[in-house]
């Protein structure tokens, strides 16, 4: 499949949840999505380690966002179907990094492997994320 029209890191996410947590996108090509996000006090739990359900909101994002760099942006769009993940070590300050890479691209759905480690390159969270590519509504 070949790269479409729009480059997702053009999008607008203002108001989204992207820009609540300072999520950015880094690079976008066919087989790669690297995304980034602060760890600091609106993604981290009570205890003051980044929060999973942030590390899911980052690891969505960038699979998202490779479907949708993937599909006819014209006449559909990528939504989240399935996410698992496994977290493995905690951070408490500085920035994750998600490299998002597709294992399978589909007509309508697409499953993504993601790694997201610290600042230091350790594994912090490994997910997958299958998504499903719906036609837009008129």
């Amino acid at each position: 499949m070949d790269m479409r029209h729009m480059d997702p890191r053009l999008m607008d996410t203002r108001g989204t949840i992207m820009e609540a947590l300072d999520i950015e996108t880094v690079l976008v090509s066919p087989d790669r999505v690297v995304c980034t996000m602060p760890v600091n006090e609106k993604t981290r739990q009570p205890f003051g380690l980044l929060h999973g359900g942030a590390s899911l909101v980052l690891a969505e994002t960038a699979a998202s966002i490779g479907t949708y760099a993937l599909i006819d942006q014209e006449h559909e769009i990528a939504v989240g179907m399935e996410i698992n993940a496994n977290h493995v070590r905690s951070v408490t300050d500085g920035k994750v990094t998600a490299v998002a890479t597709p294992l399978h691209k589909g007509r309508s759905t697409m499953v993504w492997d993601i790694k997201i480690t610290d600042e230091q390159d350790r594994l912090v969270c490994v997910s997958r994320c299958t998504m499903a590519i719906i036609k837009k509504r008129g």
